[in-house]
């Protein structure tokens, strides 16, 4: 998450909204969002629906995989990274973006 917060600027300049979904309750993720300062909206799914929808739910515990998805305008997902490089994850998205505008 730090790396797509330190990425935020240049997301802003492609129009790019980022959110982040975890299984974690809505108080949870308040108190990581003020922590790490990171100024996108972090949505909660504590049931794990939307993960299991997505197909990133873990088969017997209750986390979800760290995967990327790029939606794009119309809902229609564009990209899903699997292997997430936190170090890196800002800068490889902002090329995916790229990538796939053309």
């Amino acid at each position: 998450m730090c790396a797509l917060r330190d990425a935020a600027p240049e997301f802003a300049k492609h129009g790019v909204t980022v959110y982040g979904i975890s299984l974690d309750d809505v108080k949870s993720q308040a108190k990581f969002k003020k922590d790490q300062n990171l100024g996108f909206h972090l949505l909660s799914d504590p049931d794990g629906s939307v993960a299991k929808k997505f197909g990133v739910l873990m088969k017997g515990r209750p986390y979800a995989k760290r995967v990327t998805f790029l939606i794009d305008e119309k809902g229609i997902v564009r990209h899903m990274t699997k292997k997430v490089d936190i170090a890196q994850h800002g800068d490889q998205v902002l090329k995916l973006i790229a990538k796939l505008r053309g």
